[in-house]
């Protein structure tokens, strides 16, 4: 299967304010992305799964890519 790179925006709300995010990633497909930042988010900053909102996710080029981890992954 060849995998794929997304970029994703979105936020996270938290108990007073709201948090945008914004992370470019490789899957194979949308939902293992969403399965990823879940799990991600959900241990990082105690966030359940209707805290966190998917507001966009797209797939990019290699020649988009700004994150200079995923970056080094091509």
């Amino acid at each position: 299967m060849k995998t794929k790179i997304y970029r994703v925006k979105g936020r996270l709300l938290d108990s007073d304010k709201t948090k945008p995010f914004t992370r470019e990633m490789k899957a194979v497909k949308e939902e293992d992305i969403k399965e990823k930042l879940y799990s991600e988010f959900g241990s990082k900053h105690r966030l359940n799964r209707s805290l966190i909102i998917f507001d966009d996710i797209t797939e990019i080029t290699p020649e988009e890519v700004t994150d200079p981890i995923v970056e080094s992954l091509l």
